[in-house]
């Protein structure tokens, strides 16, 4: 049953990502901007940070998920395993060397998917992947997950950490209404 459950979430990450959206203006950033748009809405700092936090240890407690991005009209999924609240943002991290880092570079556009053991629990988390260049956070992300240091070094050109923008949070269930928050 958790195999069929996390196929059916996997093909609506799919799905999700290839929705049209219309073009939103340039917006300039002073790290690299994976994509260029995007859109801000006006939460309040706190309920944000407490949105993003919650967001975070679904994602820590169920261990893997699963991004969903876009190479031209095809969709692709991945597992990652390693996020971060770093000053206020959320990240992921990937090498600039693989397919999902030039994909989300053509569209920063994604979607995550995180089942709970249960299988009857999953998150989907949507919105915008901005590149960060900064060292120090690149820095923070390492010494915090001390498994990628082996492949990864903060001032390799390789290792690239991205923050979530402009995120919708989907909280569902069996046994519930879906809930929603944004950050």
């Amino acid at each position: 049953m958790k195999k069929i459950f996390l196929a059916f979430a996997v093909l609506l990450a799919f799905a999700a990502c290839n929705q049209k959206e219309p073009a939103q203006a340039p917006t300039e950033n002073k790290t690299e901007a994976v994509v260029q748009t995007e859109t801000t809405e006006s939460i309040d700092p706190e309920t944000r940070l407490v949105n993003m936090e919650e967001v975070q240890a679904y994602l820590k407690e169920c261990g893997a998920f699963f991004i969903a991005t876009t190479d031209g009209d095809q969709p692709h999924v991945r597992a990652f395993g390693v996020s971060e609240i770093i000053d206020g943002r959320l990240y992921i991290m990937t090498g600039k060397k693989k397919d999902v880092y030039k994909q989300m570079a053509k569209n920063g556009k994604f979607e995550i998917c995180a089942l709970k053991a249960s299988g009857a629990e999953w998150l989907r988390l949507s919105g915008t992947l901005v590149n960060d260049e900064t060292l120090a956070v690149k820095e923070e992300f390492l010494n915090r997950n001390e498994g990628l240091k082996s492949m990864y070094k903060a001032d390799d050109d390789n290792m690239a950490v991205l923050y979530v923008t402009n995120a919708t949070a989907r909280f569902c269930s069996f046994s519930g209404p879906e809930r929603t928050t944004k950050f």
